[in-house]
């Protein structure tokens, strides 16, 4: 299942989700590379 995670304040990754972490964080996958970060809720507008 893909999601969004946000890094920072305006840096978007979407990949593979991996884990739930237990301080509301989400890690997901993408290719060999792993990143953490808070989940995006809802839609994002441009």
């Amino acid at each position: 299942m893909l999601k969004t995670i946000l890094l920072g304040s305006c840096v978007l990754v979407q990949g593979v989700f991996v884990r739930n972490l237990a301080n509301g964080k989400i890690t997901v996958r993408v290719g060999s590379r792993m990143y953490t970060g808070q989940p995006v809720g809802g839609k994002i507008t441009a």
